[in-house]
């Protein structure tokens, strides 16, 4: 009955292999997380006797006797209390999660929490659970990815220090649940981002935390896996859980990990930022060559008697175009980015778009000139030129806006690279087949292939550059 939970488990665990005849249980009052105390009614060699475990100080204050030992039990003094105290600071400097318990005789046939009181201090029950080598690199590799770490626990403040410390956070501010009581809205916002432990919380309270975190527009993941973390895990940006958590706990979540390890959340965020990166390169690609293209088309439009592509010329630029872009997915993600946290910034986007669209609106009409005034292009000659050149810019620019690196200091992937390969290569040979006369074109002299080489050369290094300036000077926060 009552809340099930890990330390039960343990408790459980510990004594399974021993031979110990359980007494009767007659009546029982679950824990609850106000109390934080659970009691059950025995019968205990023939007496109703009530067992009460929970966290040690709220077994304390329902006790007013010590058993000293098997047949020695005195009243609890101010000296006593203080002894007790100090064993249960002791144990929970050392890490050790403590719990008090404390029994009475009854001559009820059930109990209420009103039963709770003048008990019988029994002693405690300690349990040390340190954490996992893997947990303290996760923990590690976590703060190198610029996730900030904090601990919310209904455990004691001691025993959460000596658990952040064993996990390498020196010097942790310390804010405990009924301090969290006290503060306005506005003062828990601002307490939430110096504070490192929050100890002693009640269910409620890791909610109030994780919403002001959020206040604070941090991203906020929560991890939790017992009934108590369930509105947090609600609340959470990310509510993530372990398949062995309770039903409450999973259902809550947004991620169950199958593999109860941190390590798995590093990785976790590496992949996703590297899908991000990915998605983000795509929509710079996408966003900036449509506008670019947009203001080249409507420009050759208004000065050419004829027009500037086909229908089914401007179809099949674009599917060109695309089929490189169909493997960013599988690119290669540079490590500085992977380090920090990004959102979607529209402006940034949009800044982008113009600065890079009109960017490759010029180099578009320097093509224009060479096809207009020094080749003299007729009708087909010009559909021509302006394919060829539209379709092996974009194919070299992918290669340059796709970092802010300069392009030659990161690799591509293999399927993004050879698919670019592949669609210049095909470009160039198209107007040369029976293909390409069915689509229009037609063969272009040599000189044209010399200009337009020099023009996406000059375009390649003065997007790189313009990356660089762009990064620097306009998007230096993404």
């Amino acid at each position: 009955q009552g809340f099930k939970n890990p330390i039960d488990e343990a408790i459980i665990e510990a004594f399974q292999n021993d031979t110990i005849t359980l007494p009767k249980v007659l009546d029982e009052v679950p824990y609850d997380f106000i109390r934080k105390r659970l009691s059950i009614l025995v019968a205990l060699d023939g007496n109703p006797t009530i067992i009460t475990k929970g966290a040690f100080q709220q077994v304390m204050d329902v006790c007013s006797q010590v058993q000293v030992d098997k047949d020695t039990i005195r009243p609890l003094t101010e000296e006593n209390r203080k002894h007790l105290i100090d064993l249960y600071e002791r144990y929970s400097k050392e890490g050790y999660r403590t719990l008090g318990l404390c029994w009475k005789n009854s001559d009820q046939p059930k109990i209420s929490r009103e039963s709770e009181k003048e008990m019988v201090f029994l002693g405690f029950v300690t349990f040390f659970d340190p954490p996992k080598e893997s947990a303290i690199t996760a923990i590690a590799d976590l703060r190198s990815l610029g996730v900030a770490l904090k601990i919310i626990t209904g455990d004691n403040a001691l025993v959460a220090e000596s658990l952040a410390q064993q996990v390498g956070m020196k010097n942790a501010v310390v804010v405990k649940g009924s301090d969290l009581r006290k503060m306005s809205s506005a003062a828990l916002v601002s307490k939430v981002i110096q504070a490192d432990i929050f100890a002693e919380v009640e269910p409620n309270q890791k909610e109030q935390i994780i919403l002001a975190l959020k206040k604070s527009n941090n991203v906020v993941g929560f991890m939790g896996d017992g009934i108590n973390d369930a509105a947090a895990l609600h609340a959470a940006d990310v509510g993530i859980s372990v398949d062995t958590a309770v039903d409450v706990a999973k259902e809550a979540a947004d991620f169950v990990l199958m593999d109860q390890d941190l390590e798995v959340l590093a990785k976790g965020i590496k992949e996703g930022r590297r899908t991000f990166a990915n998605t983000m390169k795509y929509i710079f690609m996408a966003t900036s060559a449509n506008f670019g293209n947009m203001f080249s088309m409507a420009g050759a439009s208004l000065l050419l008697p004829f027009l500037p592509l086909l229908p089914k010329q401007i179809l099949l630029t674009n599917l060109l175009t695309d089929v490189p872009e169909t493997t960013i997915a599988t690119d290669n993600v540079d490590e500085e980015y992977i380090k920090m946290p990004h959102r979607i910034d529209i402006g940034f986007i949009k800044k982008f778009m113009i600065i890079f669209g009109l960017l490759s609106s010029v180099f578009d009409y320097c093509t224009f000139g060479v096809l207009l005034l020094v080749l003299k292009a007729d009708e087909q000659q010009f559909q021509t030129g302006r394919f060829l050149e539209s379709v092996v810019s974009a194919a070299f620019i992918v290669l340059v806006v796709r970092t802010r690196l300069p392009f030659y200091k990161s690799p591509p992937s293999k399927a993004l690279l050879f698919s670019n390969l592949f669609v210049i290569l095909a470009v160039l040979i198209l107007p040369l087949t029976a293909l390409g006369s069915v689509f229009g074109f037609v063969v272009l002299p040599f000189k044209f292939y010399v200009y337009m080489g020099a023009i996406v050369i000059v375009y390649v290094i003065t997007a790189d550059y313009m990356k660089r300036w762009f990064y620097r000077k306009l998007a230096s926060g993404y």
